[in-house]
Parts: structure tokens; sequence; C-alpha cells
């Protein structure tokens, strides 16, 4: 599929009321969960500052797309984005999804911001249009691997999910574990968007880990924690963010107990931290269907900086401004959580930190 074309300026003018963002997620399908998530924290954002009169006078609409993180769909969603000049694409989820999009992106000179991936594929080389205020699964590897040896444990299995998403993770194992001069031990794989787990669980468990490392999506994670332990596991289990912390524990149930996984964002379940309260007092809009999440204070905090950035960039703002604008934020202090963009880097984010979940599927530090 050739990439669209677009000229600049993508100009909002004098005459514009409103401002687009294009997003292609996983609305249906297994990995569902997280694109819904990720847009009601980020609507929560839009829909606060629409209310307040918008961003020097325009309200910003979030137009999103289905694409149950299959990469052929979403490069369609993209097309269809780009052909309505949309102002920027915002929020993808998934590597695999995001890494067919972003050539499209590039080549029409419109950014791309906040994808729900820390791969590497999407920051080197480095790309003008591509934002990230996440931390890399580069950065989640390193902590993790730094968490399991600190207490001792050097056979470590990787279960990744057989795409650019689990390759981007299994790279990190490795780099990280290279580090410790370790390498992994048992690899087991599995399909996007399938739960056929058994092979990948007999290939690990056969070399007799102490601990093993899951780069898939919930539902697939979930399958495998559970015959693992059927089989008679007793080791440790540890995710990156992209599982879905609340629909893991859910799809677990009693079974999530002692499960641990990198966290990327702040806790979002209390008010400790500034941008937390934030979210959770925006969140009050929804009333009872609001459900504090991690996909959600990610999707909330993606808004906000693109929301910054759209103010920084004045008035007939023009993609090329918004780009501009992003690069003048050094430590942009959201409430506790900073994002640091300059001309040479658009990875906004270090920031990981390390959960644990319970029986009763609460998330602990």
């Amino acid at each position: 599929m050739a990439p669209v074309a677009l000229a600049f300026p993508k100009l909002a003018t004098a005459a514009s009321t409103k401002i687009v963002l294009g997003q292609s997620a996983a609305f249906s399908g297994p990995a569902s969960a997280l694109g819904e998530r990720f847009k009601e924290g980020a609507l929560l954002a839009f829909e606060r500052v629409n209310a307040r009169g918008g961003v020097n006078g325009r309200t910003i609409e979030l137009r999103s797309l289905d694409d149950g993180y299959e990469p052929d769909r979403c490069a369609e969603n993209t097309q269809k984005l780009l052909k309505e000049d949309v102002f920027a694409l915002f929020g993808y989820i998934g590597t695999p999804t995001s890494v067919a999009a972003l050539p499209l992106a590039t080549a029409a000179r419109t950014p791309f911001f906040a994808p729900f991936s820390g791969a590497e594929a999407l920051r080197a080389p480095f790309n003008r249009m591509a934002f990230h205020v996440r931390a890399s699964y580069n950065d989640e590897t390193l902590e993790i691997v730094k968490q399991i040896t600190s207490i001792g444990m050097k056979r470590i299995g990787v279960f990744y999910q057989n795409d650019s998403y689990g390759k981007a993770g299994l790279d990190g194992m490795t780099a990280a574990l290279k580090a410790h001069n370790l390498s992994p031990v048992g690899l087991g794989t599995v399909e996007r968007n399938t739960v056929a787990v058994e092979a990948g669980v007999g290939k690990i468990l056969a070399d007799k880990p102490d601990a093993i490392v899951l780069i898939s999506a919930y539902k697939s994670c979930a399958a495998f924690i559970r015959e693992a332990r059927k089989q008679g596991f007793l080791g440790s289990f540890y995710n990156v963010s992209f599982v879905g912390t609340q629909a893991l524990a859910a799809e677990l149930g009693q079974d999530a107990r002692g499960v641990a996984i990198s966290q990327v964002m702040p806790l979002p379940f209390s008010a400790t931290v500034p941008i937390s309260a934030d979210y959770l007092s925006a969140g009050k809009a929804l009333g009872a269907k609001f459900e504090p999440n991690y996909g959600g204070i990610e999707g909330f905090v993606a808004a906000r900086t693109i929301i910054e950035g759209l103010r920084q960039a004045g008035g007939n703002v023009t993609p090329e401004t918004l780009v501009t604008a992003l690069e003048n934020m050094p430590e942009l202090n959201l409430g506790g959580f900073f994002v640091d963009f300059n001309d040479r880097s658009h990875a906004g984010s270090k920031y990981v930190d390390m959960t644990i979940l319970t029986a009763e599927g609460k998330v602990r530090h």
C-alpha cells in the first residue's frame, strides 16, 4: 500500500472551530480493553478542555477507528484518516499496528503522537513526526531484569508474541540479561490475537526457569500463566506494561496473585501524585462507570501533553508549529510526571515502576 502524500500546512485557520485527531486502535477482539481504556482516559482530558472553550478557541475532536489490533486494518484506517486530513494521529495501540502506520504518517508529514508501544522500531532512527510519552520496552525490561537478578534468580524464560511487539520485548530482555552475563533460557511464542499457548509453555518449562517474562496481550498472558501453573510451575511471572494490568487481573481472577507488571505511568488509583489526582477528578464526570486504570491514565497523560503542545503553538496552528512547540517543551511537568522533548529526542519519559497483583485483582507496589 503506497503512502499517502499530503502537503503542509494543514492550517487550523481562524474560521476553524476544531482540531481533529485521528486514532486507529483495538476496540474489538482480544486486545480491545487496551484501546477502550486509553481512549476513555484521553477523552476525559479533551472533553474537559473543550468544556472550557478548547485550545486557543478551538475544540479537539478524537476520531477513532477500530483495527482489532491487526496491522492491515490499521494501515487502511490510517489511509482513511489521512485522506480526511486529520491534523495529527494520536494514541495508536500496539507495536505491529503502529509500525504499519508510522511510515504513512511520515510520508504525509503528519505528527504521530503517543503510540501505546515502547518498541525501538518506532523510536530509532529518530523520526521528527513521532512523539512518545511512555518509557520504552528496553527501559521496562532493564528494570524487570534488575528486579529478578536482585533476588538471585538467573534462569529466566521469555514468552513472547510472534510479531514486532514480542520481538521488541525479546530484544530488550536479551540486552538486559547480557549486561548480567546471562541469556534467556527457554523461549516460547504465541500468535497475535490467539491463546494457543500450550506449545510455548512446554518449550519454556522444559528448560526449568526460575522466572518467566511475558511479552504479549492480556488474554494470551493469562492463558499462559494458568497453563504453566497447571503444569506445576512455581516460579515468578513478570509482564511489561502493554499487557493491560486490570484486564490481565480480570482474566486471571485468583490466579493473579504474585504476578508482577512493569508500569510506565504513575499509580492511577491514588491521588498522592498530582497527575493521578487530576485524572481521578476528571473521571468523576463519568460517575459509577469510571474505573481508574493504567491504560486510562496513559491516555489522559497523552492528551494533556498534546493539549499543552497545541496551546504553546498558538493561533493558526499547523503540524509544523505543533512539532516545534513540542520540541520546545523540555521537562513539561504534568503534576509529578515529566515529559521531556527536544529537537534531538522525542522519547518523552523513562519512568518505570514495578507492581504486583493480589488474588483479589488489586495492584500493589
